[in-house]
């Protein structure tokens, strides 16, 4: 995965990778995909590598999900925390450039998911920012920006995504990925 150098107007397909120093916790050591940015409307986004443990059918037993029901579900961020949704990732051929659509409705996504070339995700919550909120946070330097690739996107590879990130970054981004949470615990 290669650094990404983009205007703050272009976030939209990027990651956000949480900065080892930003200790908020609805963000520490996420990877956040950003589906839409605007810096006059504000942005949104989901966090892609904090799976919640449960499966689509663990949080709607009565529905029937059909090829949905054995998604894992991720946290997407700390907006809306109360709602399930379902968001679709694909590359897009001409440009290799990795294309979100989420919000997407129940049919839509068992639509997706049967396509090979599209990875389907569940997520409780969503990440946004207010106008300016954003910027202000990268001027901060609370983030990393990136272009992902579709090997990214790996379900099975998601809780070691942000180390990886860091990894790739240099020794001295390799060392505080190895670090624990609270080094005083050591």
């Amino acid at each position: 995965m290669r650094e990404f150098s983009q205007s703050s107007q272009e976030l939209s397909g990027s990651f956000l990778v949480a900065h080892p120093s930003l200790l908020d916790p609805n963000f520490r050591r996420s990877v956040v995909f950003m589906t839409a940015h605007d810096q006059e409307e504000g942005s949104h986004g989901l966090i892609i590598n904090r799976p919640m443990g449960n499966t689509v059918a663990d949080l709607l037993p009565a529905g029937d999900m059909g090829s949905l029901a054995d998604l894992p579900v991720f946290i997407g961020g700390p907006v809306a925390s109360d709602q399930l949704s379902f968001a679709a990732f694909h590359r897009e051929l001409a440009s290799g450039n990795i294309v979100c659509t989420a919000n997407l409705q129940i049919e839509e996504a068992r639509e997706l998911a049967a396509d090979k070339l599209t990875s389907v995700r569940a997520f409780i919550g969503y990440s946004g920012w207010s106008r300016q909120q954003l910027e202000t946070e990268l001027a901060q330097k609370a983030w990393i920006i990136r272009k992902p690739d579709m090997d990214a996107m790996d379900i099975d590879q998601c809780k070691q995504l942000w180390p990886s990130i860091m990894r790739d970054l240099g020794p001295w981004f390799r060392l505080l990925a190895s670090a624990p949470d609270d080094p005083s615990r050591n």
